[in-house]
């Protein structure tokens, strides 16, 4: 049963991180094409948003392991 639980931490934080990437890069691109000027400064927040976004399934990976282990 433990990992099972495991599993569904882990697969549930890789899919909350691919959505969230997904619709940052998605709205990075939008914002991109309305102003190409802005470039510069919307890739560096995209960046900072992914960075932050991957944390998700690093810390699911964690507790993953946590339940795994703590028996």
């Amino acid at each position: 049963m433990e990992f099972l639980a495991a599993a569904i931490a882990v697969g549930l934080g890789a899919l909350g991180a691919g959505l969230g990437n997904g619709m940052i890069v998605s709205k990075t691109v939008e914002s991109i094409a309305r102003q190409p000027e802005a470039r510069n400064a919307l890739q560096t927040t995209m960046f900072i948003g992914v960075g932050i976004v991957e944390v998700i399934p690093l810390a699911a990976t964690v507790i993953a392991f946590l339940i795994m282990f703590s028996s």
